[in-house]
């Protein structure tokens, strides 16, 4: 009898001491979003530059450079490299570029959802389409955050891709030789243009994919777009969003690569400065954005459309695993 009080007892103060049971299952279905976006935007990253790497590395090969670009220019150069140094040296660098963008895009995806339900919080919009400015500003914020935490990675990136590989030979080696060699402050060079950079271009980005699903939505009556809607969708977000922010990633890529240059670009409106006097506006600021409208809209096509697919996927893979039980 005193054991079965004693049993009551132990049994009322467990009840008293765990949450409700809607409290935990809020607490699994927000860390189970948490994860679905950061591994569905880590798959989306990596897709999306692998398939436009050789175009990438070219880009950033003028950038860095004063030659002139052209797209016969861009084909000779990726033709040469192809007959000099194989097939798979047009994806050199492309492991660094993992590296960094596989956590960037995680991160950036993650954050955008997580930002995307704080304003729609704050704005009394939430399960809806956020209203223009918290829906550009929750684009901005999730670039910001991502590119503030994987900043070194893309200096390390832009290294591997101007370099001959005799001069580097591994993600590590490029850290070390910068940091003996240069200082650690050395992989923050270009950060703030990077992150001038990022409040457009993944603001615009965001907004413009987010709009584009939104007024598809409203005349078609449909609420998810196809696949091929998605990757125009993309496309449009990625022409818009690079467009804005060019000028500032080719000035960050001439700070990141600076020590291997041999140029001294300290500043930036003093890396601008220089590239106008020596280059002009257009084909200094400018260079390579031909391409970009070609590598840029296919990436983030690509990006928006493997995220949302994925996100879509897993969803309806836990429907099913609950209908199982």
């Amino acid at each position: 009898m005193g054991n079965g009080v004693q049993d009551q007892h132990a049994a009322l103060t467990q009840r008293e001491v765990l949450p409700p049971a809607s409290t935990q299952s809020e607490g699994l279905k927000q860390t189970r979003s948490v994860i679905n976006s950061l591994f569905s935007g880590a798959l989306a990253g990596a897709v999306a530059k692998t398939a436009v790497a050789p175009l990438d590395r070219t880009k950033i090969i003028f950038q860095v450079s004063s030659a002139r670009f052209s797209a016969k220019e861009a084909y000779r150069l990726i033709y040469r490299t192809y007959l000099q140094d194989g097939f798979f040296s047009l994806w050199r660098g492309n492991s660094a570029t993992m590296v960094r963008v596989i956590p960037y895009a995680a991160i950036q995806f993650c954050a955008h959802e997580q930002y995307k339900s704080l304003l729609g919080d704050y704005y009394g919009f939430q399960g809806k389409v956020l209203p223009p400015l918290p829906r550009l500003l929750a684009g901005s914020m999730a670039g910001i955050t991502a590119a503030m935490l994987t900043y070194p990675l893309d200096m390390v990136r832009a290294r591997m891709a101007v370099t001959p590989k005799e001069m580097y030979s591994n993600i590590l080696h490029v850290f070390v030789r910068i940091s003996r060699e240069e200082g650690l402050k050395t992989l923050y060079r270009g950060f703030t243009p990077t992150i001038l950079g990022v409040v457009p271009y993944a603001g615009l980005s965001f907004f413009t994919y987010e709009t584009l699903k939104k007024l598809h939505a409203e005349r078609s009556g449909r609420a998810q777009p196809y696949s091929y809607e998605r990757l125009a969708f993309g496309a449009c977000a990625g022409l818009i969003g690079q467009s804005a922010s060019y000028p500032l990633d080719v000035v960050r890529r001439r700070m990141q690569t600076a020590g291997v240059t041999g140029h001294t670009y300290g500043t930036i409106l003093g890396t601008m400065r220089e590239i106008m006097s020596e280059e002009g506006v257009i084909r200094g600021l400018y260079k390579g954005l031909s391409m970009n409208w070609v590598k840029g809209p296919i990436a983030v096509g690509i990006s928006f459309t493997t995220f949302d697919l994925t996100q879509i996927l897993l969803r309806k893979l836990h429907e099913m695993g609950y209908a199982s039980r």
